[in-house]
C-alpha cells in the first residue's frame, strides 16, 4: 500500500473497506481540515461542528462499501457526507427558517463581494471556483449546500419565483461543472 506519507485515492478505498486504521488514521489527519471548514460553514458553531465532525467520520467507516468509484472521487463523496450530516444536525435541532434568515443578513447582504467559505475548505480553491459564478448563483449555491436551505426557503429568503431559484441553480451548477473540467 503506498508509502507511510501518502497514499492513491485508491489505496485509501481499499484501506478503509479492509478496515485498515493506519490508513484511516491518515484520511482523518488530511482530510479533517477540509471537512470541518464544510461543516462549520453550514453550522456556524464550532463546538457542535467538532461533534458532527466525529460523526462525520464514522459514517464514512461504517460507509465505505457504499462509496462507488464510477458516481465521484473519495473526497467529493466524503465532502458530501460531511454536508449533508451538518445539515441533519442542523434540522434534528429543530432550527428553524427564521434563524437561517438572520444568519443571511449577518452573512450575505452584509458580505456580498465574496462568498463566505470558510479558510480550512479555501485550500481546495474552492473560493477561486465560486467566484468565477455571478453574485445571485453564488449566493444560491452558498444558501443551498452551505446553509441547507431548500429550494422552496431560498425563494422565499431572496423573495423570488421559485422557477427562477431552480434555474439559477441549475445554470450555477453546469458552469460550475464545466469549470472543474478545465482544472
Amino acid at each position: 500500500m503506498g508509502t507511510a506519507n501518502t497514499y492513491t485515492e485508491q489505496e485509501l478505498v481499499q484501506g478503509l473497506k479492509a478496515r485498515d486504521q493506519q490508513i484511516f488514521g491518515y484520511l482523518y489527519d488530511h482530510y479533517s481540515p477540509a471537512l470541518y471548514g464544510v461543516v462549520l460553514k453550514v453550522l456556524n458553531d464550532e463546538n457542535t461542528a467538532s461533534d458532527v465532525l466525529q460523526e462525520v467520520f464514522l459514517k464514512i467507516w461504517r460507509s465505505i462499501d457504499k462509496y462507488d468509484t464510477e458516481k465521484g472521487r473519495l473526497f467529493t463523496w466524503m465532502l458530501n457526507i460531511a454536508r449533508n450530516t451538518a445539515i441533519d444536525s442542523l434540522r434534528s435541532k429543530g432550527h428553524k427558517l427564521e434563524q437561517k434568515i438572520q444568519e443571511l443578513n449577518n452573512d450575505v447582504y452584509l458580505q456580498t463581494s465574496q462568498l463566505t467559505v470558510q479558510p480550512a475548505v479555501d485550500h481546495l480553491g474552492l473560493s477561486k471556483v465560486l467566484e468565477k459564478l455571478n453574485k445571485e448563483q453564488r449566493t444560491i449555491i452558498d444558501l443551498a449546500y452551505y446553509k441547507g436551505c431548500t429550494q422552496e426557503e431560498i425563494a422565499r429568503v431572496l423573495d423570488i419565483p421559485l422557477g427562477t431559484v431552480k434555474t439559477r441553480m441549475r445554470n450555477a451548477i453546469i458552469q460550475l461543472r464545466n469549470i472543474l473540467k478545465q482544472l
